[in-house]
């Protein structure tokens, strides 16, 4: 296990966020949080990354307790927060001057080096106002990838895309992963999303938040989006449908 959330618990004055909150993560796992809006997702993503105090319970990355510590795991917010008077490579470098110390002119090296890799070949000087939503999404992506630690939080990173466009980046997402084997936990409000991307995905429901249920989801042939064709898909779908008590 490389990453946990120890029975986390949070509120805010009277108002009780999360109740004893417990996620796992593992080496090279992509594990999703999947809940309505408001029942603490990026509450807990704030704990984990040391943004936020937890009332109760600790972060574990490697066996460390980092609780309340930052710049300790990357986080990727919902917005990309690129600097609009950065260029790509200027934006995607700067992780590697500020957290890691390196030279420029080292940094934009190495971050060029993975630009074919992210599907951002030719974009190095264009400045994020030149590019589409799902090339600034790569972008902070690649930005994220380059200041983590084998490790990765990312908040509902494709909800501002279009349905054509996140098909797309999808697509795009898994062939990145199997390439790069980022241990990732994302946030996202989305249960197809969800059961496309994780090897495992946690339930987090009710006010104060609390982990439901979890489930393992098995991709037979791989991770791919031809299965979201399959009735494995739908059967894992109704299942999750029925813990959020929607149907």
């Amino acid at each position: 296990m490389i990453l946990e959330a120890k029975n986390i618990s949070k509120a805010f004055g009277e108002k009780k966020i999360l109740e004893n909150v417990s996620v796992e993560l593992n080496e090279g796992e992509i594990v999703s949080l999947l809940g309505v809006s408001g029942c603490g997702k990026t509450t807990l993503f704030n704990i984990i990354s040391g943004l936020l105090p937890a009332d109760e319970g600790q972060i574990l990355l490697d066996g460390e307790d980092i609780t309340g510590k930052t710049g300790k795991v990357s986080y990727m917010l919902q917005k990309d927060l690129l600097l609009p008077y950065y260029t790509v490579i200027h934006n995607v470098a700067l992780p590697l001057i500020i957290k890691c110390g390196m030279k420029k002119k080292d940094a934009i090296e190495k971050a060029s080096e993975l630009f074919d890799l992210f599907g951002l070949s030719g974009m190095e000087n264009k400045y994020p106002s030149q590019l589409s939503g799902g090339m600034r999404q790569r972008a902070a992506f690649l930005r994220t990838y380059l200041s983590s630690d084998g490790v990765a939080l990312l908040d509902e990173p494709f909800s501002a895309l279009d349905t054509i466009t996140k098909s797309s980046i999808h697509r795009w997402y898994l062939d990145v992963m199997r390439e790069i084997r980022l241990s990732t936990v994302f946030v996202t409000h989305d249960i197809d999303e969800a059961i496309l991307l994780s090897d495992r995905i946690y339930i987090l429901a009710g006010k104060p938040g609390m982990i439901t249920h979890e489930f393992r989801i098995d991709h037979p042939e791989g991770r791919s989006v031809r299965f979201e064709l399959t009735e494995d898909f739908i059967a894992y779908k109704r299942q999750i449908i029925e813990a959020l008590g929607q149907i």
